[in-house]
């Protein structure tokens, strides 16, 4: 039998076809065919130690092989591309097949022997990584459990840092970052820059069972954290955790963080560093290098497979990058205040005693209740004196209370009456300072509204009338009593009536020793 692995395998080292011919003691005629089917089958070397001359005598010479067979051959390049597609598996494939052949009055073959047909053409043709994982189909990640360590400059203190590490299965394309912590907020990041550095999404994200991103994992049900299914839902990807105690379940990214352990890890542990900055460059220079290298068992890279096999099917990633959100809970208090952990901001008062979700952003602090947003604030970065407060959060008491002020008192004065303002700029100059006087024109403001503006006005003005320092409770006096509803000259007008008996005697009735007349 003609030797076609050595045939394919010394035309590969670019020698002429007369060198092989003559190696492998067949004619030129032999090679030249040979080479020409190799060519329009896709069969390249290197091959599998496994593939036979037998199979590749199959492959390229398939009437040779079954010249009785009167089925129809599959179009294996056709099943390949279309395997890729997502929803499509042979069991599909093999039924538009059965339709072509039926159609065209030919034989198809049956399920079983189109499937193990198509296997067998994929392992020859090294067309491997379709067969377990379409491209675009799967991100797997997780945490490398050695970390990278360096010291301050100044104090020696040294530090950790932690890898993060993301494979695509179909290319074996790598994302390898180094990050301070292993917290939520760099967790989503990871994730973020991951998608940037690939280009795109895949459908499915396969984690490990975390707790930074999955709270739950059991037979019956999934509970993913909040911040991470918001972030899946933004890319428009699947989030499937991997099954408690089954690595093989996302097997690759296990095996991606062995080869970050080695070609990261272990190849700078000769280096000192004295920044996280300089970890961080390091790390991403020996992920290059990673992508680049060449694979030892078939031609190209992991970048040059993700580049050829994979990006086309990757799908687009959003116009903005998503801005990963920490969420909480928390039962609103008496101040309707809530707090990110610096600063305090206001919810509805209507929410006092009620549980509320907290999202917590770089630059907003979100409020839900009952998955509806009641409040949005700017989030501030530095510590602040005061709480971050919206008027329209506030009871209408605390909003008037909030608006106090002597140009705000002073013009409602002014609306009132003369009287009125003149009592309230004598509240306001009775003390040193202008905010003494604020809660007496506050009360004074409450008896318009109880009693009205009209009766408020004379009220001032009769008080006005017999005291250059009026108070709060005379007003309110005349206000009770009413004394604000006499006109001044009705009181004027009142006569006391002379007594019924008086003295009559004169004086010198009661001298001593006068005598009775």
């Amino acid at each position: 039998m003609v030797n076609y692995r050595e045939i394919l395998r010394l035309n590969s080292l670019k020698h002429t076809q007369r060198q092989i011919a003559s190696s492998v003691h067949s004619s030129r005629n032999t090679i030249s065919e040979v080479l020409h089917l190799a060519e329009e089958n896709g069969l390249n070397w290197p091959l599998d130690d496994s593939v036979t001359n037998e199979e590749i005598r199959a492959l390229l010479y398939p009437a040779r092989s079954g010249a009785t067979n009167p089925r129809k051959e599959p179009d294996y390049n056709y099943i390949h591309k279309e395997l890729a597609k997502p929803g499509v598996n042979l069991t599909l494939l093999w039924t538009e097949y059965c339709s072509t052949c039926n159609a065209e009055g030919n034989n198809p073959y049956m399920y079983s022997q189109f499937c193990d047909k198509y296997r067998q053409w994929a392992r020859v043709t090294k067309a491997t990584m379709r067969i377990k994982h379409k491209p675009g189909e799967v991100m797997q990640v997780d945490w490398a459990g050695t970390t990278i360590r360096y010291q301050d400059p100044v104090t020696g203190e040294p530090y950790d840092t932690y890898l993060f590490a993301a494979v695509l299965p179909c290319s074996c394309y790598a994302y390898v970052e180094a990050c301070e912590d292993m917290k939520s907020t760099n967790w989503l990041l990871c994730h973020v820059h991951a998608y940037e550095y690939f280009g795109g999404v895949t459908r499915l994200l396969i984690p490990d069972n975390l707790k930074t991103g999955v709270v739950k994992n059991t037979r019956y049900d999934t509970v993913l954290n909040k911040s991470y299914q918001e972030m899946a839902e933004y890319y428009g990807t699947a989030i499937v955790p991997a099954r408690v105690l089954h690595p093989k379940d996302k097997s690759l990214a296990e095996g991606t963080v062995k080869f970050a352990t080695t070609w990261v890890i272990a190849a700078l542990r000769n280096r000192k560093f004295f920044s996280f900055e300089e970890v961080r460059h390091a790390v991403a220079e020996k992920l290059e290098e990673l992508n680049l290298y060449p694979f030892k068992k078939r031609e190209g890279s992991r970048y040059s497979a993700y580049s050829d096999e994979e990006k086309a099917f990757m799908k687009p990633l959003p116009l903005t990058p998503y801005e990963p959100a920490v969420w909480s809970t928390a039962k609103v208090p008496l101040d309707y205040l809530i707090t990110d952990g610096k600063n305090k901001y206001s919810v509805p008062f209507d929410l006092i005693g009620e549980e509320v979700d907290i999202r917590l952003t770089r630059d907003m602090v979100e409020v839900f209740f009952h998955g509806s947003r009641v409040a949005s604030h700017k989030r501030v970065s530095k510590q602040l004196r005061n709480p971050v407060i919206q008027p329209e959060h506030m009871p209408m008491e605390h909003q008037k209370y909030l608006s106090y002020n002597a140009d705000e008192f002073i013009r409602w004065s002014k609306t009132v009456g003369p009287h009125t303002a003149s009592v309230v700029e004598k509240f306001l100059t009775s003390g040193s300072e202008p905010e003494q006087g604020y809660k007496s024109c506050a009360s004074l403001s409450k008896l318009g509204d109880r009693y009205g503006i009209e009766r408020l006005e004379k009220a001032c003005e009769r008080v006005l009338a017999y005291s250059s320092q009026p108070s709060i409770r005379n007003i309110s006096t005349i206000l009770k009593n009413g004394q604000d509803k006499v006109h001044p000259s009705d009181q004027m007008s009142e006569t006391v009536h002379p007594r019924s008996h008086g003295i009559t005697r004169g004086a010198a009735y009661f001298q001593k020793g006068g005598e009775q007349s």
